[in-house]
């Protein structure tokens, strides 16, 4: 079997890659400190989002498929807005590495792990 289609773009090492719940978009997180999008029917590139300053972990999709938080290196965790394409939120808080994140069911909070040994919920 061969691929449909590769997504490229990422400047260096890709950590995770999620569909969105509704399958639309792709986000990937990258060593090249950035979020990208991506067509989850074509593969075709939609944006980067930067804001990280240092290697990005993982990312993961709200259940309504709006927004996206993504943990990285530089110790924070930030909420994006997948339509608006931009930072909503940057949830400082973590003393070290931020290597996984994820959402409640019902989009409400979000929680957050890594290197300084705490899980963190965070109420959005």
């Amino acid at each position: 079997k061969k691929p449909l289609c590769r997504l490229t773009g990422h400047q260096k090492l890709v950590n995770n890659v999620q569909f969105s719940p509704d399958g639309r978009m792709i986000a990937s997180a990258s060593f090249d400190k950035s979020v990208r999008l991506w067509d989850g029917v074509t593969g075709k590139f939609i944006c980067a989002l930067r804001g990280h300053v240092a290697d990005v972990y993982m990312v993961s999709w709200s259940a309504d498929s709006r927004m996206l938080v993504s943990g990285s290196k530089d110790s924070t965790v930030k909420v994006w807005d997948a339509a608006k394409r931009k930072l909503k939120e940057d949830l400082p808080g973590h003393a070290d590495e931020v290597f996984a994140v994820d959402w409640s069911g019902d989009g409400a909070r979000v929680v957050s792990a890594g290197r300084d040994k705490v899980v963190k919920i965070w109420k959005h």
